[in-house]
């Protein structure tokens, strides 16, 4: 597990940590974290569609896809019932939306993990996590309305299908999915022709973009002064138990360990980009740095220095 340490991308991040914590004015420009973003999305769907092409629609594709639409619902539902005991309800939809999808920047980091390990998997994996961002999203607006019925306030709620609309229609889910569809399309022309692109750039820019999530985390982590210590447990205990969901149920379906390790990394992640962007203004009576803090200050770092490494080794010691 330790050897995750040593992957340069992982090591810029906690150099990131170090910088936020002893509060460095380093940073990087909003503009080029975003390009950064945008970038890994579209190498990563391009490495799923030359992948898919490759491989064809099989029986573990279509398992996988609808393992990780069940944990899509499953988890933010289990994750409502359980916060509204700790929280008020608005700030239980929006942690059960943030939990419930996923992080992209946590999956191409995964990615790669097993990429630099020989580690096989499958590119559909990319439209699994498609596939996750938005019912968590969905089932949070509706315990939200649900909330403010109870509460006198029905004509406040959010119109669901404007909620649909924008997540189903956020600029970098449809990069990722449109760059998969090009890969696919391409198939080993393409691969070919964008290799530079999309394999020889990738380690880098990641590790790029790690540095500014290391110091995105630092300064979100005292967020979360004087909050209950129960929301700290849960920022960390919850991607162990999503986790282990997810290596039960890529056990029972027969999943690959590989496959299996990117579900299990999938549903352990927490949204810090596309989730609070929507729940913002979908529900404006929780508290972002409640969310934004817990997930990005604990969770995010949680999964990238341990998760990850413990996601593979254990998916890999059972299935393999």
């Amino acid at each position: 597990m330790t050897s995750g340490f040593l992957d340069p991308a992982i090591l810029f991040f906690v150099f990131g940590m170090a910088a936020g914590l002893i509060r460095s004015n380093l940073e990087i420009p909003p503009a080029i974290a975003r390009f950064l973003s945008l970038y890994l999305l579209m190498a990563l769907g391009l490495k799923g569609g030359f992948a898919l092409a490759d491989s064809g629609l099989t029986a573990e594709v279509a398992l996988s896809l609808g393992a990780a639409i069940t944990l899509a619902f499953v988890i933010p539902l289990a994750g409502y019932a359980l916060l509204r005991r700790i929280v008020s309800p608005y700030d239980a939809a929006a942690l059960a939306a943030t939990y419930g999808s996923v992080s992209a920047v946590t999956f191409i980091t995964a990615v790669q993990y097993l990429d630099s390990r020989g580690l096989a998997f499958g590119g559909h994996m990319a439209a699994a996590m498609a596939l996750m961002e938005s019912p968590a999203i969905i089932v949070a607006v509706l315990m939200a309305n649900i909330a403010r019925r109870k509460d006198g306030g029905a004509a406040s709620s959010t119109p669901l299908p404007k909620i649909l609309h924008e997540s189903l229609t956020d600029g970098a889910q449809l990069l990722l999915l449109g760059a998969m569809v090009v890969g696919l399309i391409t198939g080993d022309a393409g691969e070919a022709a964008m290799k530079p692109f999309s394999v020889d750039l990738f380690k880098g820019m990641l590790a790029f973009f790690l540095l500014d999530m290391g110091l995105m985390a630092a300064r979100n982590m005292g967020q979360l002064a004087g909050r209950s210590l129960w929301l700290a447990v849960y920022a960390l205990a919850a991607p162990l138990a999503h986790a282990m969901l997810a290596l039960g149920l890529g056990a029972l379906l027969g999943l690959s360990p590989g496959n299996t390790t990117l579900l299990m990394v999938l549903a352990a992640s927490a949204s810090y980009i596309a989730v609070p962007a929507v729940v913002r203004h979908a529900i404006p009576e929780a508290s972002p740095s409640l969310y934004f803090g817990m997930s990005l200050g604990l969770t995010f770092p949680f999964n990238i220095l341990v998760g990850i490494p413990a996601y593979s080794a254990l998916a890999h010691r059972l299935l393999g």
